[in-house]
């Protein structure tokens, strides 16, 4: 199998593993975000644990939903920003051979190597100090999966022409600070304040830190031992470490072990984090029992994540999925936590919440449904934030923030840096109403996805007819057209915010948020049609739901405003206005065109002015819903389209996108995949290794791109199959591309365990395990069929 290569050396050499030899400062940012360990509670980045945060090195841990809000100056306005907090440092550990000076890197020679199968980052490294004297040194580490509060590092050090005493140092850092983001600096770098540190009675490390402007607090407690080692401690305000010494001989290992217990005041069934921590760093056993509990849960995790595809360089899709367990997981689902868009590795968007969730769910949906239950409780649990948010812009129903962290409130920055020319701008990404239409949807995909109906009468279908209302209230009658409009907002292509004749901000019609609007108010109907007839009711009079207003919904929902022009669809009403750009002249002058809007603004130019996107738009609605599906909206809304729309469309907007987000390879591959499956996949490939590849340069380093990882990894799951989850029915249509012979899926459906499905380029095979669950309606290309449980069908193409 092909290795995955970066500057021309294997990074990925096999399938479970990724591997970086040598040191380079300029990738170092990468390989730590790359390399970083965790499970879904806490996450580390994979920096060296002798190194500090000093421009090149950046070792930051983040935990699932700690954030705090600063105020800053920016331009001379205050803005306000809630930011994931960079939480205290558990990893430093340094060491010399006495008389020498402590290392602090880099080695002499080194290979970092992140074993995806089990969870466990191993260091091997060679130090040599100032007077030759050579060390060997070995460190093991990982985020358990099995305890999600311990996280450990074993240290292993062999000398190798000396012997004499080792001193090692290991210590907690709490004077920590949020700078792992360069545009940010100026900003209000540090949330977190020191209220304690020391050493116990047991000899157990501690330290509590606060955040600066919220209740939060965050409590360690570390444990460092080694045999034959003379302890002693060092402590002031912010740091505390063990010193251990030890006498260690030429050729001989010396092995210490560090154990850090980690609590917040968010987490439950604790007196205090402090006491919590104490306790378990006290009766956590030694690494190696740690590490087989690990090892057997990531275990439980593959089985569950299976795919096997026949192509050259799978081992970016299982780096993939690794990183999103590691962000969300089983022990995330309690903490009432959203998924970052950049995950837990990284300060990059303040550790917010998008829309990514639309990408991942579409995935754990058929192989974790527990946690996208937990994702979407999150946001049931944030709905009278949703409320307000419309509230204060004088609209009903729930308006969702595009970006969120803590408590739901609209997180969006007022203002962003173009580094191209120096200028804080107004930002108008708040308008991107279409984040409601994409939580909606993941709603209803849910309940096809697993038949949950308690969920849907529970909190599901409120926050549904929550975002229709809103969508209905959002909706102004005009007229010149004879429909109805929603003015104001923002697509996902993110580039255009305002037309170049005005001075508002805003766009009218954007045709995706339109049609997306359109079929979150038919779904509302479907959800109350679900519920049982009481429940039902209940709903209805709690939100003063009456007839007249769901008559309101029909009409808007039937006549809501799609524009088209030159015979595609308008990704906004006057799009066909703008000017055409010179992309033959930008293309020569500028290499890399995925911030034209930086580009042309450095320049004194706007890209509201051309017809120019940063990312797919339109094309999205084509990513969520089948070909026939699309027809069938765009006729609702009477706009009646032919086979030929999609291809248009596709090839009419492909030429004028500058792919400046990982997410727009993911919906290229999608859409392309019924009419150039040649080019859907060299997308997919693109998709694949986004982060690996670091194609955003210099993004990555800031935190991967998890809606990216997610959607490359579903395209092989949904895609390439055709798999489909609605009307009560499980509906496949394969398109494999000519480099994909053979896909094997194990996912859960509706209560079912094991439901395999193989796809080849002459058949297709479902096969249910045995168990009590109901049967699955499958359908395939006109061919409908029941499997029970028990049973295997073979469907020839």
């Amino acid at each position: 199998m092909a290795a995955h290569t970066t500057e021309g050396y294997p990074v990925m050499p096999d399938p479970w593993t990724l591997r970086y030899r040598g040191f380079d400062p300029a990738e170092e940012g990468l390989r730590e975000a790359l390399c970083a360990v965790g499970n879904g509670y806490v996450v580390t980045r994979g920096a060296a644990p002798e190194s500090v945060a000093d421009g090149v090195h950046y070792p930051g841990t983040y935990l699932a939903g700690c954030y705090d809000r600063a105020e800053s100056t920016v331009s001379g306005r205050v803005v306000s920003n809630e930011d994931l907090v960079n939480c205290p440092n558990w990893l430093p550990l340094t060491f010399r051979p006495s008389g020498g000076v402590r290392f602090a890197g880099p080695p002499a020679e080194q290979t970092l190597e992140l074993d995806l199968r089990r969870g466990v980052l191993t260091r091997t490294a060679l130090v040599v100090d100032g007077q030759g004297r050579r060390t060997r040194l070995v460190q093991r580490r990982l985020a358990s999966q099995s305890r999600p509060h311990l996280l450990a590092l074993e240290s292993t050090f062999t000398p190798e022409n000396w012997s004499g005493r080792l001193e090692v140092r290991s210590g907690l850092d709490g004077r920590v600070a949020n700078t792992g983001v360069h545009r940010y600096r100026g900003l209000t770098e540090r949330h977190l304040t020191p209220v304690g540190q020391g050493v116990d009675e047991d000899g157990l490390l501690w330290m509590e830190v606060g955040a600066a402007n919220s209740p939060l607090r965050i409590a360690l407690s570390a444990r460092t031992r080694s045999d034959r080692a003379q302890a002693a401690t060092e402590c002031r305000e912010g740091w505390t470490a063990h010193l251990l010494t030890v006498d260690a001989e030429c050729g001989r290992p010396v092995t210490v072990e560090k154990t850090v217990a980690l609590y917040t005041s968010r987490d439950r069934a604790i007196e205090t984090p402090l006491r919590a921590a104490r306790l378990l760093a006290a009766e956590a056993g030694p690494f190696e029992e740690l590490l087989s509990e690990h090892a057997l849960r990531w275990s439980e995790l593959w089985r569950r994540c299976r795919i096997e595809a026949d192509f050259d360089g799978i081992a970016p899709l299982h780096l993939n999925l690794f990183h999103l367990l590691q962000t969300y997981s089983e022990h995330s689902v309690d903490l009432d936590v959203g998924i970052p868009a950049r995950g837990l590795h990284g300060e990059a968007y303040r550790g917010h919440v998008f829309w990514d969730e639309l990408f991942v769910l579409r995935l754990l949906n058929l192989r974790f449904p527990e946690l996208a239950r937990a994702v979407l409780r999150y946001r049931h649990r944030r709905l009278d934030a949703a409320r307000r948010e419309a509230h204060e812009v004088g609209l009903h129903g729930a308006m969702y923030p595009w970006q969120s962290a803590g408590d739901g409130r609209e997180e969006s920055q007022q203002l962003h840096l173009n580094p191209l020319s120096g200028r804080w701008l107004p930002d108008h990404s708040h308008l991107q109403r279409h984040v409601g239409s994409a939580v909606a949807y993941n709603v209803w995909q849910y309940y096809q996805a697993t038949g949950d109906r308690d969920f849907l009468a529970s909190a599901g279908a409120e926050t549904l007819l929550e975002i229709a209302r809103f969508w209905s209230s959002a909706a102004t009658y005009d007229r010149s057209l004879g429909r109805w409009s929603i003015r104001g907002v923002l697509g996902p292509d993110e580039y255009h915010d305002a037309y170049p004749w005005e001075d508002r901000p805003g766009l009218d019609d954007n045709a995706y948020t339109n049609v997306l609007a359109s079929w979150v108010l038919a779904r509302a109907q479907d959800a109350l049609d679900v519920l049982p007839a009481y429940r039902r009711d209940e709903l209805r009079e709690r939100l003063g739901l009456d007839a007249l207003e769901l008559d309101r919904w029909r009409e808007v929902g039937r006549h809501l405003y799609v524009p088209v022009h030159e015979g595609v669809l308008s990704q906004f009403a006057g799009y066909e206005r703008l000017d055409e750009l010179d992309w033959t002249a930008y293309r020569r002058r500028y290499p890399d065109l995925r911030r034209l809007d930086r580009i042309l603004e450095a320049e004194g130019d706007t890209v509201n002015r051309y017809k120019a996107s940063k990312q797919a738009d339109v094309l999205m609605l084509w990513f969520l819903f089948s070909a026939r599906e699309v027809r069938d909206l765009l006729r609702r809304l009477g706009r009646p389209a032919g086979h030929e729309l999609l291809r248009r469309t596709t090839d009419y907007y492909l030429r004028r996108t500058v792919h400046g987000s990982t997410l727009s390879s993911v919906v290229h591959a999608w859409v392309l995949t019924r009419s150039d499956r040649r080019a859907s996949w060299r997308f997919f490939r693109d998709s694949l290794v986004a982060d690996l590849r670091d194609s955003q340069r210099g993004t990555t380093a800031e935190g991967v791109h998890l809606g990216a990882m997610a959607g490359a990894v579903d395209l092989l799951q949904r895609c390439y199959t055709g798999l489909e989850v609605r009307e009560d029915a499980l509906w496949l249509d394969p398109h494999l591309p000519s480099a994909l012979g053979r896909l094997e899926l194990d996912l859960r459906y509706r209560g079912h365990w094991g439901l395999g499905v193989a796809v080849d380029r002459r058949s297709v095979t479902v096969s249910l395990r045995e168990d009590r669950e109901e049967p699955v309606a499958i359908r395939l290309r006109g061919t409908q069929a029941v499997i029970r449980p028990g049973e295997t069908r073979r469907f020839h193409l």
